[in-house]
Protein backbone atom coordinates (compact mmCIF):
# COMPACT_ATOMS: atom_id res chain seq x y z
CA UNK A 1 0.00 0.00 0.00
CA UNK A 2 1.41 3.40 -1.01
CA UNK A 3 1.60 6.51 1.07
CA UNK A 4 -1.18 9.09 1.17
CA UNK A 5 -0.73 12.01 -1.23
CA UNK A 6 -1.55 15.64 -0.56
CA UNK A 7 -3.90 17.34 -3.02
CA UNK A 8 -3.76 20.89 -4.34
CA UNK A 9 -6.73 22.24 -6.29
CA UNK A 10 -5.64 24.63 -9.05
CA UNK A 11 -7.88 27.27 -10.61
CA UNK A 12 -7.10 28.86 -13.98
CA UNK A 13 -8.39 32.42 -13.84
CA UNK A 14 -8.00 35.99 -15.12
CA UNK A 15 -7.52 37.62 -11.70
CA UNK A 16 -5.83 35.15 -9.32
CA UNK A 17 -5.65 37.51 -6.34
CA UNK A 18 -9.35 38.45 -6.57
CA UNK A 19 -10.49 34.84 -6.95
CA UNK A 20 -8.09 33.61 -4.25
CA UNK A 21 -9.23 36.19 -1.72
CA UNK A 22 -12.87 35.28 -2.45
CA UNK A 23 -12.16 31.63 -1.64
CA UNK A 24 -10.26 32.60 1.53
CA UNK A 25 -13.45 34.35 2.70
CA UNK A 26 -15.65 31.40 1.71
CA UNK A 27 -13.53 28.74 3.43
CA UNK A 28 -11.77 30.62 6.23
CA UNK A 29 -8.44 30.03 4.48
CA UNK A 30 -5.42 32.32 4.60
CA UNK A 31 -3.39 33.71 1.71
CA UNK A 32 0.23 34.75 1.40
CA UNK A 33 1.62 38.13 2.35
CA UNK A 34 3.93 38.02 -0.70
CA UNK A 35 2.55 37.33 -4.18
CA UNK A 36 2.24 39.02 -7.53
CA UNK A 37 -0.72 39.44 -9.86
CA UNK A 38 0.00 36.17 -11.70
CA UNK A 39 -0.77 33.78 -8.81
CA UNK A 40 -2.30 33.40 -5.36
CA UNK A 41 -2.29 30.46 -2.95
CA UNK A 42 -4.84 29.83 -0.20
CA UNK A 43 -4.24 27.43 2.67
CA UNK A 44 -6.31 25.96 5.47
CA UNK A 45 -4.78 27.42 8.66
CA UNK A 46 -5.52 24.12 10.46
CA UNK A 47 -3.62 22.18 7.78
CA UNK A 48 -6.55 19.82 7.14
CA UNK A 49 -8.02 21.05 3.85
CA UNK A 50 -6.25 21.06 0.49
CA UNK A 51 -4.24 24.06 -0.67
CA UNK A 52 -5.96 26.09 -3.39
CA UNK A 53 -3.74 27.61 -6.07
CA UNK A 54 -4.91 30.32 -8.48
CA UNK A 55 -2.92 31.00 -11.64
CA UNK A 56 -3.46 33.54 -14.37
CA UNK A 57 -4.18 32.16 -17.82
CA UNK A 58 -4.86 34.14 -21.01
CA UNK A 59 -8.02 32.31 -22.07
CA UNK A 60 -11.41 32.90 -20.47
CA UNK A 61 -13.80 30.30 -19.09
CA UNK A 62 -15.96 28.89 -21.88
CA UNK A 63 -17.82 25.83 -20.62
CA UNK A 64 -19.00 24.29 -17.36
CA UNK A 65 -16.29 23.06 -15.00
CA UNK A 66 -15.73 19.29 -15.03
CA UNK A 67 -14.56 19.50 -11.40
CA UNK A 68 -16.03 21.77 -8.75
CA UNK A 69 -15.85 22.32 -5.00
CA UNK A 70 -18.71 21.38 -2.67
CA UNK A 71 -18.75 23.69 0.35
CA UNK A 72 -20.16 21.48 3.12
CA UNK A 73 -22.46 23.74 5.14
CA UNK A 74 -25.42 21.39 5.57
CA UNK A 75 -23.69 18.19 6.65
CA UNK A 76 -26.00 16.15 8.88
CA UNK A 77 -28.95 18.47 8.32
CA UNK A 78 -32.14 17.51 6.46
CA UNK A 79 -35.33 19.16 5.29
CA UNK A 80 -36.04 22.76 6.29
CA UNK A 81 -33.04 22.88 8.62
CA UNK A 82 -30.70 22.02 5.74
CA UNK A 83 -32.38 24.52 3.40
CA UNK A 84 -32.00 27.24 6.06
CA UNK A 85 -28.25 26.49 6.36
CA UNK A 86 -27.81 26.63 2.56
CA UNK A 87 -29.75 29.90 2.30
CA UNK A 88 -27.82 31.48 5.20
CA UNK A 89 -24.48 30.64 3.57
CA UNK A 90 -25.72 31.90 0.19
CA UNK A 91 -26.73 35.18 1.85
CA UNK A 92 -23.20 35.49 3.29
CA UNK A 93 -21.46 34.75 -0.03
CA UNK A 94 -23.49 36.87 -2.48
CA UNK A 95 -22.15 40.18 -1.05
CA UNK A 96 -18.63 38.76 -1.55
CA UNK A 97 -19.34 38.39 -5.29
CA UNK A 98 -20.83 34.89 -5.51
CA UNK A 99 -23.78 34.32 -7.84
CA UNK A 100 -26.70 32.19 -6.74
CA UNK A 101 -27.68 29.37 -9.07
CA UNK A 102 -30.31 26.67 -8.96
CA UNK A 103 -31.55 25.12 -5.73
CA UNK A 104 -31.76 21.34 -6.14
CA UNK A 105 -34.25 19.94 -3.65
CA UNK A 106 -33.85 16.57 -1.93
CA UNK A 107 -35.09 13.76 -4.17
CA UNK A 108 -35.06 10.73 -1.87
CA UNK A 109 -31.54 9.79 -2.95
CA UNK A 110 -29.64 13.08 -2.56
CA UNK A 111 -30.05 15.85 0.00
CA UNK A 112 -30.73 19.41 -1.13
CA UNK A 113 -27.86 21.51 -2.48
CA UNK A 114 -27.51 24.97 -3.99
CA UNK A 115 -25.52 25.63 -7.16
CA UNK A 116 -23.40 28.81 -7.07
CA UNK A 117 -20.68 30.58 -9.06
CA UNK A 118 -17.60 32.35 -7.74
CA UNK A 119 -16.42 35.81 -8.80
CA UNK A 120 -15.16 34.51 -12.18
CA UNK A 121 -18.07 32.17 -12.90
CA UNK A 122 -16.53 28.93 -11.58
CA UNK A 123 -19.28 26.61 -10.42
CA UNK A 124 -19.43 25.33 -6.84
CA UNK A 125 -22.14 23.88 -4.65
CA UNK A 126 -23.35 24.62 -1.16
CA UNK A 127 -23.94 21.11 0.09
Amino acid sequence: MGSVRQVQVTFDCAEPVRVGKFWCEVLGYVGPDEHDDSWYAASDPSGVGPRLYFQRVPEGKIVKNRVHLDVRVGTGLVGEERLAALEAECARLVPLGAVRGQLLLADGENESCLNMQDVEGNEFCLD
